[in-house]
Protein backbone atom coordinates (compact mmCIF):
# COMPACT_ATOMS: atom_id res chain seq x y z
CA UNK A 1 0.00 0.00 0.00
CA UNK A 2 1.60 3.30 -1.29
CA UNK A 3 1.81 6.30 0.42
CA UNK A 4 -1.09 8.05 -1.22
CA UNK A 5 -3.49 5.62 -0.27
CA UNK A 6 -2.27 5.94 3.80
CA UNK A 7 -2.75 9.97 3.89
CA UNK A 8 -6.08 9.14 1.92
CA UNK A 9 -7.56 6.35 5.04
CA UNK A 10 -5.80 8.43 7.76
CA UNK A 11 -7.42 12.35 6.82
CA UNK A 12 -10.53 10.11 6.19
CA UNK A 13 -9.88 8.74 10.27
CA UNK A 14 -9.72 12.12 11.82
CA UNK A 15 -13.05 14.04 10.19
CA UNK A 16 -14.79 11.04 11.03
CA UNK A 17 -13.81 11.26 14.78
CA UNK A 18 -14.38 14.82 14.49
CA UNK A 19 -18.16 14.14 13.21
CA UNK A 20 -18.55 11.45 15.94
CA UNK A 21 -17.65 14.23 18.63
CA UNK A 22 -19.55 16.46 17.39
CA UNK A 23 -22.71 14.34 16.99
CA UNK A 24 -21.93 13.05 20.74
CA UNK A 25 -21.97 16.56 21.77
CA UNK A 26 -25.30 17.76 20.41
CA UNK A 27 -27.12 14.58 21.53
CA UNK A 28 -25.30 15.42 25.22
CA UNK A 29 -26.84 18.99 25.32
CA UNK A 30 -29.82 18.12 23.74
CA UNK A 31 -30.39 15.54 26.70
CA UNK A 32 -29.37 17.81 29.30
CA UNK A 33 -32.01 20.57 28.10
CA UNK A 34 -34.60 17.95 28.08
CA UNK A 35 -34.16 17.28 31.80
CA UNK A 36 -35.94 19.34 34.52
CA UNK A 37 -34.38 21.63 36.31
CA UNK A 38 -33.63 20.21 40.04
CA UNK A 39 -35.98 21.25 42.83
CA UNK A 40 -35.36 22.10 45.91
CA UNK A 41 -37.74 21.65 49.02
CA UNK A 42 -37.79 24.80 51.71
CA UNK A 43 -39.93 25.89 54.43
CA UNK A 44 -42.38 28.63 54.19
CA UNK A 45 -45.42 29.95 56.15
CA UNK A 46 -49.68 28.85 55.46
CA UNK A 47 -50.67 32.59 56.06
CA UNK A 48 -49.40 36.25 57.00
CA UNK A 49 -47.41 36.19 60.43
CA UNK A 50 -47.03 39.84 61.86
CA UNK A 51 -43.60 41.58 63.04
CA UNK A 52 -43.10 40.11 66.54
CA UNK A 53 -45.16 36.80 66.59
CA UNK A 54 -43.38 33.17 67.40
CA UNK A 55 -43.36 31.21 64.88
CA UNK A 56 -45.39 27.41 65.77
CA UNK A 57 -45.49 23.93 63.91
CA UNK A 58 -49.19 25.03 62.36
CA UNK A 59 -48.18 28.26 60.82
CA UNK A 60 -45.35 26.08 58.51
CA UNK A 61 -45.66 24.68 55.94
CA UNK A 62 -42.83 23.49 52.64
CA UNK A 63 -43.22 24.56 48.82
CA UNK A 64 -40.55 23.40 46.27
CA UNK A 65 -37.95 25.79 44.39
CA UNK A 66 -36.78 25.78 41.13
CA UNK A 67 -33.36 25.80 40.91
CA UNK A 68 -31.16 27.88 43.30
CA UNK A 69 -33.35 28.75 46.14
CA UNK A 70 -33.29 32.11 47.87
CA UNK A 71 -30.11 32.79 49.99
CA UNK A 72 -30.66 32.22 53.78
CA UNK A 73 -33.87 29.96 52.94
CA UNK A 74 -34.31 26.80 55.38
CA UNK A 75 -34.53 23.58 54.16
CA UNK A 76 -37.35 21.33 54.43
CA UNK A 77 -35.37 19.00 57.05
CA UNK A 78 -34.46 22.04 59.36
CA UNK A 79 -38.29 22.93 59.90
CA UNK A 80 -38.03 22.04 63.41
CA UNK A 81 -35.41 24.73 63.70
CA UNK A 82 -37.56 27.12 62.95
CA UNK A 83 -40.06 26.57 65.87
CA UNK A 84 -40.59 29.04 68.90
CA UNK A 85 -38.34 31.70 66.70
CA UNK A 86 -39.64 35.46 66.28
CA UNK A 87 -40.75 37.07 63.63
CA UNK A 88 -38.47 40.50 62.65
CA UNK A 89 -40.28 41.60 59.43
CA UNK A 90 -43.42 40.61 58.26
CA UNK A 91 -43.89 37.12 56.82
CA UNK A 92 -46.94 36.71 54.16
CA UNK A 93 -49.03 33.81 53.04
CA UNK A 94 -46.70 31.25 50.93
CA UNK A 95 -43.30 33.08 51.44
CA UNK A 96 -39.97 31.48 52.00
CA UNK A 97 -38.73 31.98 55.13
CA UNK A 98 -35.37 33.79 55.34
CA UNK A 99 -33.06 33.31 58.06
CA UNK A 100 -32.34 36.98 58.50
CA UNK A 101 -36.62 37.20 59.28
CA UNK A 102 -36.33 35.65 61.98
CA UNK A 103 -34.92 36.38 65.49
CA UNK A 104 -32.01 34.79 67.16
CA UNK A 105 -32.80 31.26 68.52
CA UNK A 106 -33.71 31.61 72.13
CA UNK A 107 -34.46 35.37 71.57
CA UNK A 108 -38.31 34.95 71.46
CA UNK A 109 -40.67 37.33 69.88
CA UNK A 110 -42.25 40.30 70.43
CA UNK A 111 -40.84 43.88 69.87
CA UNK A 112 -37.16 43.34 72.21
CA UNK A 113 -36.64 40.64 69.53
CA UNK A 114 -36.50 42.90 66.96
CA UNK A 115 -34.12 45.19 68.38
CA UNK A 116 -30.84 45.39 66.77
CA UNK A 117 -27.59 45.07 69.50
CA UNK A 118 -26.29 48.23 71.60
CA UNK A 119 -30.08 50.06 70.41
CA UNK A 120 -32.84 50.43 72.05
CA UNK A 121 -36.62 50.84 71.91
CA UNK A 122 -38.13 53.83 73.41
CA UNK A 123 -41.47 54.98 74.04
CA UNK A 124 -42.94 58.20 73.42
CA UNK A 125 -46.62 59.19 73.70
CA UNK A 126 -48.21 61.18 70.50
CA UNK A 127 -51.66 62.18 69.35
CA UNK A 128 -54.50 60.28 69.03
CA UNK A 129 -54.87 61.52 65.26
CA UNK A 130 -51.27 61.14 64.54
CA UNK A 131 -51.45 57.41 65.27
CA UNK A 132 -54.86 56.30 64.20
CA UNK A 133 -54.81 57.78 61.11
CA UNK A 134 -51.82 55.88 60.58
CA UNK A 135 -49.27 58.75 59.21
CA UNK A 136 -47.06 56.98 61.49
CA UNK A 137 -46.54 53.23 61.48
CA UNK A 138 -43.80 50.95 61.51
CA UNK A 139 -40.66 50.95 59.29
CA UNK A 140 -40.98 55.05 58.85
CA UNK A 141 -38.74 57.56 59.62
CA UNK A 142 -39.52 60.47 61.42
CA UNK A 143 -38.08 63.70 63.31
CA UNK A 144 -38.53 64.18 67.05
CA UNK A 145 -39.18 68.20 67.87
CA UNK A 146 -39.90 69.30 71.08
CA UNK A 147 -41.69 72.42 72.36
CA UNK A 148 -41.54 74.61 75.96
CA UNK A 149 -40.35 76.84 77.72
CA UNK A 150 -36.81 77.00 78.59
CA UNK A 151 -35.52 76.82 82.41
CA UNK A 152 -34.97 79.59 84.41
CA UNK A 153 -37.29 81.90 81.23
CA UNK A 154 -40.37 80.75 82.57
CA UNK A 155 -41.42 84.66 81.81
CA UNK A 156 -39.02 85.73 79.26
CA UNK A 157 -40.47 87.92 76.25
CA UNK A 158 -39.92 85.87 73.52
CA UNK A 159 -42.39 82.47 74.91
CA UNK A 160 -42.16 79.02 74.42
CA UNK A 161 -39.51 77.64 72.08
CA UNK A 162 -39.69 74.81 69.68
CA UNK A 163 -36.83 72.64 68.40
CA UNK A 164 -35.70 69.51 66.63
CA UNK A 165 -34.16 67.42 69.31
CA UNK A 166 -33.81 63.91 66.95
CA UNK A 167 -33.62 63.53 63.27
CA UNK A 168 -33.94 60.05 60.89
CA UNK A 169 -35.27 58.10 63.48
CA UNK A 170 -36.84 54.64 62.73
CA UNK A 171 -40.59 53.09 63.85
CA UNK A 172 -40.64 50.34 65.59
CA UNK A 173 -44.33 49.85 66.30
CA UNK A 174 -46.97 52.18 66.32
CA UNK A 175 -49.77 51.33 68.90
CA UNK A 176 -52.46 51.63 72.11
CA UNK A 177 -50.83 51.35 75.84
CA UNK A 178 -53.02 51.23 78.73
CA UNK A 179 -52.26 53.37 81.64
CA UNK A 180 -54.06 54.54 84.42
CA UNK A 181 -55.41 57.80 85.12
CA UNK A 182 -55.89 59.98 88.21
CA UNK A 183 -59.07 57.46 89.58
CA UNK A 184 -57.36 54.37 88.43
CA UNK A 185 -59.17 53.42 85.66
CA UNK A 186 -57.76 52.11 82.48
CA UNK A 187 -57.05 54.55 79.43
CA UNK A 188 -56.06 54.24 76.79
CA UNK A 189 -52.42 56.07 75.07
CA UNK A 190 -50.91 56.30 71.79
CA UNK A 191 -47.80 55.45 71.96
CA UNK A 192 -44.87 55.17 69.34
CA UNK A 193 -41.88 52.74 69.97
CA UNK A 194 -38.69 54.41 68.41
CA UNK A 195 -35.29 53.10 67.64
CA UNK A 196 -32.62 54.93 68.81
CA UNK A 197 -29.43 54.40 70.79
CA UNK A 198 -28.95 54.52 74.94
CA UNK A 199 -27.94 58.42 74.72
CA UNK A 200 -31.08 59.72 72.55
CA UNK A 201 -33.46 57.09 74.28
CA UNK A 202 -32.06 59.66 77.54
CA UNK A 203 -32.71 62.54 75.70
CA UNK A 204 -36.30 61.04 74.82
CA UNK A 205 -36.93 60.00 78.25
CA UNK A 206 -36.49 63.60 79.54
CA UNK A 207 -38.19 65.55 76.74
CA UNK A 208 -41.53 63.16 77.15
CA UNK A 209 -41.32 64.71 81.11
CA UNK A 210 -40.66 68.09 80.65
CA UNK A 211 -41.86 69.53 77.00
CA UNK A 212 -44.19 68.44 74.08
CA UNK A 213 -43.09 66.21 71.60
CA UNK A 214 -44.25 66.03 68.21
CA UNK A 215 -43.10 63.62 65.10
CA UNK A 216 -42.51 65.21 61.94
CA UNK A 217 -42.22 62.51 58.80
CA UNK A 218 -39.30 62.78 56.58
CA UNK A 219 -38.53 60.50 53.13
CA UNK A 220 -36.62 57.25 54.34
CA UNK A 221 -34.66 58.12 51.63
CA UNK A 222 -33.54 61.43 52.86
CA UNK A 223 -30.37 60.83 55.60
CA UNK A 224 -29.02 64.10 55.56
CA UNK A 225 -29.54 66.60 58.98
CA UNK A 226 -30.68 69.37 58.97
CA UNK A 227 -29.76 72.23 60.28
CA UNK A 228 -32.72 73.95 61.98
CA UNK A 229 -31.72 76.54 65.11
CA UNK A 230 -35.49 76.11 66.29
CA UNK A 231 -37.71 79.08 67.07
CA UNK A 232 -39.72 80.80 69.81
CA UNK A 233 -43.68 82.29 69.74
CA UNK A 234 -42.39 86.01 69.26
CA UNK A 235 -40.62 85.37 65.96
CA UNK A 236 -43.74 83.86 64.76
CA UNK A 237 -45.64 87.65 64.74
CA UNK A 238 -41.87 89.40 64.41
CA UNK A 239 -41.38 87.55 60.82
CA UNK A 240 -37.93 87.03 62.00
CA UNK A 241 -38.38 83.01 61.55
CA UNK A 242 -34.79 82.08 61.61
CA UNK A 243 -35.25 82.16 65.69
CA UNK A 244 -33.06 82.89 68.35
CA UNK A 245 -30.34 85.15 67.68
CA UNK A 246 -31.74 88.30 67.35
CA UNK A 247 -30.34 91.55 69.13
CA UNK A 248 -32.41 92.99 72.22
CA UNK A 249 -32.23 96.03 74.20
CA UNK A 250 -33.74 98.00 77.17
CA UNK A 251 -33.27 101.42 76.87
CA UNK A 252 -29.70 101.62 76.65
CA UNK A 253 -28.88 99.04 78.57
CA UNK A 254 -27.60 96.06 76.46
CA UNK A 255 -28.70 92.47 78.02
CA UNK A 256 -25.92 89.71 78.81
CA UNK A 257 -25.68 87.64 76.31
CA UNK A 258 -26.45 84.22 76.79
CA UNK A 259 -26.07 81.07 74.41
CA UNK A 260 -27.36 77.77 73.66
CA UNK A 261 -25.80 74.76 71.60
CA UNK A 262 -28.41 72.19 69.86
CA UNK A 263 -27.20 68.78 69.87
CA UNK A 264 -28.47 66.65 66.86
CA UNK A 265 -28.63 62.96 66.38
CA UNK A 266 -29.04 61.45 63.50
CA UNK A 267 -28.28 57.42 64.19
CA UNK A 268 -24.69 57.57 65.61
CA UNK A 269 -23.47 60.94 64.29
CA UNK A 270 -23.67 63.59 66.69
CA UNK A 271 -23.15 67.56 65.18
CA UNK A 272 -23.24 70.66 67.57
CA UNK A 273 -24.66 74.02 66.93
CA UNK A 274 -24.16 77.31 68.83
CA UNK A 275 -26.58 79.89 69.16
CA UNK A 276 -27.82 83.12 70.71
CA UNK A 277 -30.57 82.77 73.38
CA UNK A 278 -33.81 84.25 72.98
CA UNK A 279 -33.33 88.02 74.41
CA UNK A 280 -29.46 87.84 73.79
CA UNK A 281 -27.43 89.46 71.11
CA UNK A 282 -24.53 88.26 68.83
Amino acid sequence: MNRRVLAILLVAFIIAAACTYLVVRLISNQSAAAKPPATTLVVAVKSNVKLGAVINADNLTTIEITGTPPKGSILAKDKNSVVGRGVVSDLYEGEPIIENRLAAIGSGGGLAATIPQGMRACAVKVDEVVNVSGFVTPGMRVDVLISGTPPGQRNFAQGPVARTLLQNIQVLSAGTDYQKDAEGKAKAVQVVNLLVTPQQAELLSLASSQTKIQLVLRNPLDTKVAMVPGTATGNLFSGDYGALTKTQRVGSKRRATRYFTIVVLNGSKQTEEKFTAPGGHQ
